[in-house]
């Protein structure tokens, strides 16, 4: 009570400061409460999305266990047991495969399926153990939702399919699907559809029995090839690249019907992975027509086929071959020189059998 006014003014300053550091201090303190407890707020009811893959998801309509959170028991390594791939690392199943796969028996809608199907998928390539202990009524499972009428639930189907087939024990029974995978190619057109079947049949050896399921969807093969998506391009030309070194179904590739600018698929401005592949398919039908079994029959092929786009009198394939020499990607460049040679050699073929001699060109003598 006996300060003078600058005494009173001086505390008052103190106070006020003394005030000041303590409202920042809880501030801070209140900040870094909302944050922790924002850390440890409980997940979102655990669904099939992919982040349920590698980590063990409880029933339906529980809850996840906090990531920081430690499992009922831990592994050998101190890590949660609730990591399936740790689990499977460790020698113990996990079950999240058989879950995922038994709730796929059950009637669900379409979205529900495409994401079941998303996720057996990544199990299958995640959980290597568990998807060995499948059986092949589980692969039966997995190809009966090709026929749903969604188009989704097909194409994750198809990728499930994939994912199995790279298991030995489940080729045989993958393979029986391949019809399906065909019909569903020639009939639907959609492009993820036609990646996702191409991606498949090019991962698996076809039977000869598909053999006249591939004649009638050729015309589809060689419509995608001529589309304008390079994934479904680049899939579509590696299974006829495979299907060129039969013998049975040369034939049939080379009178199947192209565009009239079908050599733009060897113009320079084409994707590396394309050209390449392109590449590579014009020399495996070189090849075949220059073999002895090929040769021994005297073959007609129509105006717009694919033989007289390429070897025909009045193909401009060498001029596109010669653009591609100096491509700035090596591997097409090479490519395009092995296309050169075996051209020379179906030349020099019909002048003497046995021998590939460079005394006639493929090529005019000024180039």
């Amino acid at each position: 009570m006996g300060m003078s006014v600058p005494q009173c003014l001086g505390q008052l300053h103190i106070r006020k400061g003394v005030v000041g550091l303590a409202t920042g201090a809880g501030f801070i303190y209140l900040l870094y409460k909302a944050i922790k407890a924002g850390i440890k707020c409980q997940p979102p009811l655990c669904t099939t999305s992919p982040i349920c893959i590698a980590r063990e998801c409880p029933g339906p309509g529980e809850r996840a266990l906090p990531q920081e959170a430690p499992a009922p028991e831990a592994s050998s390594v101190g890590g949660p047991k609730g990591l399936a791939i740790e689990r499977e690392r460790h020698g113990r199943d996990s079950g999240e495969l058989r879950r995922l796969l038994n709730s796929l028996e059950c009637k669900q809608d379409e979205y529900a399926k495409s994401m079941i199907l998303h996720s057996i998928t990544r199990c299958v390539y995640l959980l290597e153990a568990e998807a060995s202990a499948c059986t092949t009524d589980d692969i039966a499972l997995v190809g009966s939702m090709l026929d749903d009428k969604d188009n989704s639930v097909k194409i994750q189907a198809l990728n499930t399919l994939k994912a199995f087939s790279g298991i030995r024990k489940f080729r045989r029974k993958v393979q029986e699907h391949s019809i399906k995978v065909l019909e569903l190619i020639a009939s639907i057109w959609d492009s993820e559809l036609h990646i996702a079947g191409l991606r498949l049949l090019n991962n698996l050896p076809l039977p000869d029995y598909v053999h006249p399921q591939l004649r009638r969807v050729m015309p589809a093969l060689m419509e995608i090839l001529q589309s304008d998506y390079i994934l479904a391009q680049v899939q579509a030309i590696r299974l006829l690249s495979y299907l060129a070194q039969k013998n049975d179904l040369l034939y049939d590739i080379l009178n199947c019907q192209v565009h009239a600018n079908f050599l733009n698929l060897f113009q320079s401005t084409q994707p590396g992975s394309l050209l390449f592949e392109v590449l590579v398919f014009a020399e495996r039908l070189s090849e075949g027509r220059n073999s002895p079994h090929y040769r021994a029959v005297k073959w007609h092929y129509n105006e717009q086929s694919l033989h007289e786009a390429l070897f025909g009198d009045e193909s401009r394939l060498a001029d596109r071959l010669l653009a591609l020499v100096i491509h700035p990607e090596e591997e097409v460049q090479i490519q395009a020189c092995k296309v050169i040679v075996s051209l020379q050699c179906s030349q020099d073929v019909g002048v003497r059998p046995s021998v590939c001699q460079p005394s006639r060109s493929y090529f005019n003598s000024g180039e």
